[in-house]
């Protein structure tokens, strides 16, 4: 049983022995105490008023009083008006160390029988991945790290979006301006070759339209159409996706090119099929780089079509109703979302018709309890009406859905290397940060014994760690800046400060010997900081439930940080390997591999290697 079920339990016992009440274990608030305050775990009082008819400091002293005499976990007690202290015995502690040091997978739970998915990644395949992109990997892959841990079978998944006018658009351009070109003979990676294309299609449109404003035909647009006091400028920004659809001679090729491939025409299937496995190539790199992977892709190119035959369902069930145009609806009302189309009167589907499709046939797939989608927070009102309308249609898995919504991820210069001016690679910004790394490496120079592949080896891992770490670090929910020189600072609250401590940990331990856990258990009085940094440890299994439940892979990378900083403040406030006595020595080695354990898991959970040096 663990002390906070201990402690329930004391003070329900002790509530029944002093004052003849009867309370449950949900009125017994107990919660770790403040650090500006001696104790180490709280229990509020006030509930209690009621039924000993005493003012909370009294119930306070009361019950401390009981627990010392009755429970042999706890140690002492203070009261701070109507909040009791406690303060845990060190045989507790002693006994706790005894029991995790060796655990390697200490934090880990058992199998809890639940099996979830989490979405993902889910990129266009008309440009590389990019910044926005390296957000949602880091969230979605953690967060699927941390729901494994807690003992959930989990499969992780992406949806492919292979197909579309975006991606007709890098088709157009190779064959008007690529001149057969390849990644290959171009010395290209392969995404990045067709993004490229992207972009000057882009360039080639803008062009195009800049000569079309000149001409008659545009002026007469601008005359007849334009608002009151509005110049050509403005009014033509607004009127840019108008004239792509009804004016521009690219956009009626591109569109040309999507309906010939809807048509199945063999030539422009050919060209998307070589252009995206061009594509694929160059995701599987930067994937590998990240240290990620899937255990399934959907492509959009196989789900779009998918949901009509939901849409029929639903009109049979009432949950739809037809319009007169033949557009089908969904009342949402009734959950204040309005109403929401969800096919087009001409029989076509729109994001809502696919991702009902896609979330059925998932299900048919796997089976799962619950599924994660990872998506900016501009996509918020989408997937509350997705997940309203699935629980409308009594899909069985419909509320166990979740959306792991996070804000947008800027730079304090705004770009460092971008296609647009305004898009910066995940690969440039992996560069970025490694090549941070290897700056700060030089100043330091520890690894110069090192062959160069181990230490480029070393380097690789310091850098993706401060990329990751700085990331995950955030509430997801919260916009945020990537600073790739803050996120290498080796003071900061960064990964490789928390990696630094776990290399301070194996540089003892290779020194050391293997400790006698008997000897270790004669050690005393213990100090402070060990006692916290035990109580942290003790705090890391229930930490990844939290993180599971709560979506927020955070509260596992701000638990490293707060072990590591206690970590190398112990390393310099006390001996080790020189301890007064052998029972010290032994009981801190045991202490720091139990911290070296913690930080490795916790780190992993976050997709963060740890090296044994630096």
């Amino acid at each position: 049983m663990d002390i906070t079920n201990i402690i329930q339990n004391g003070v329900i016992s002790a509530v029944q022995s002093l004052y003849g009440g009867e309370v449950g274990p949900e009125k017994v608030n107990v919660s770790i105490t403040r650090p500006d305050f001696e104790g180490n775990y709280t229990v509020v009082v006030f509930p209690f008023t009621g039924i000993a008819r005493k003012k909370p400091e009294v119930i306070g002293a009361e019950i401390g009083a009981y627990l010392v005499k009755e429970i042999t976990e706890v140690e002492s007690f203070n009261v701070i008006k109507g909040f009791l202290n406690l303060v845990v015995s060190e045989d507790f502690w002693r006994n706790f160390l005894q029991e995790i040091y060796q655990k390697e997978n200490f934090g880990k739970h058992p199998s809890s029988g639940e099996k979830v998915m989490v979405e993902f990644s889910s990129p266009n395949t008309n440009k590389p991945l990019h910044l926005g992109h390296i957000r949602n990997i880091l969230l979605g892959w953690s967060t699927a790290k941390i729901m494994e841990a807690a003992g959930h079978e989990v499969i992780k998944v992406q949806v492919v979006n292979d197909r579309g006018i975006a991606i007709c658009k890098s088709m157009l351009a190779w064959q008007l301006f690529g001149e057969n070109a390849t990644p290959e003979s171009t010395g290209s990676k392969s995404d990045h070759f067709v993004g490229d294309f992207y972009v000057r299609f882009e360039q080639a449109f803008q062009e195009e339209y800049r000569e079309w404003q000149k001409n008659d035909e545009a002026q007469k647009i601008f005359k007849a159409n334009k608002k009151e006091e509005q110049g050509p400028d403005a009014f033509f920004k607004a009127f840019k996706d108008t004239y792509f659809n009804e004016f521009s001679k690219l956009g009626a090729e591109a569109r040309a090119m999507l309906i010939r491939w809807e048509n199945g025409e063999e030539a422009t299937l050919a060209l998307w099929r070589k252009m995206n496995n061009w594509v694929y190539e160059g995701f599987a790199q930067t994937y590998e780089q990240l240290g990620v992977s899937f255990d399934k892709n959907y492509y959009e190119s196989n789900t779009y079509l998918l949901g009509k035959d939901m849409t029929e369902i639903g009109l049979e069930k009432g949950v739809f109703y037809r319009k007169e145009d033949g557009s089908i609806w969904a009342n949402l009302e009734d959950v204040k979302l309005d109403h929401k189309t969800i096919l087009r009167s001409d029989g076509t589907s729109l994001y809502i018709t696919q991702d009902l499709g896609t979330a059925h046939l998932r299900y048919k797939d796997f089976g799962f309890n619950r599924m994660v989608y990872v998506v900016a927070d501009e996509q918020n009102y989408h997937f509350k009406v997705l997940f309203e309308v699935l629980k409308k249609l009594g899909e069985p898995y419909a509320h166990g859905l979740h959306h792991l919504a996070y804000g947008m991820v800027d730079l304090p210069t705004g770009k460092m290397k971008s296609r647009e001016g305004t898009v910066v690679d995940a690969d440039d910004l992996m560069a970025e940060v490694i090549a941070e790394a290897q700056e700060n490496s030089k100043e330091r120079d520890t690894t110069s014994d090192l062959a160069p592949e181990k230490q480029q080896e070393i380097i690789r891992k310091i850098g993706l760690a401060a990329l990751k770490f700085f990331i995950i670090k955030v509430n997801p929910k919260k916009r945020m800046t990537f600073d790739p020189k803050e996120s290498v600072d080796l003071k900061g609250q960064t990964g490789p400060y928390v990696q630094n401590a776990y290399v301070r940990i194996k540089s003892v331990l290779r020194k050391g010997m293997t400790p006698d856990p008997e000897l270790a258990r004669q050690y005393g009085p213990l100090e402070d900081l060990e006692k916290e940094l035990l109580g942290q440890l003790y705090e890391f299994p229930g930490l990844i439930l939290t993180a599971a439940e709560d979506f927020d892979p955070s509260v596992i990378a701000n638990f490293c940080y707060a072990l590591a900083k206690n970590y190398h403040r112990f390393y310099h406030d006390y001996s080790i390997l020189s301890a007064d006595t052998e029972a010290a020595k032994h009981f801190r080695i045991m202490l720091s591999t139990a911290i070296a354990n913690a930080l490795k898991n916790g780190m992993e959970l976050l997709g963060i290697e740890m090296p044994e040096r630096m």
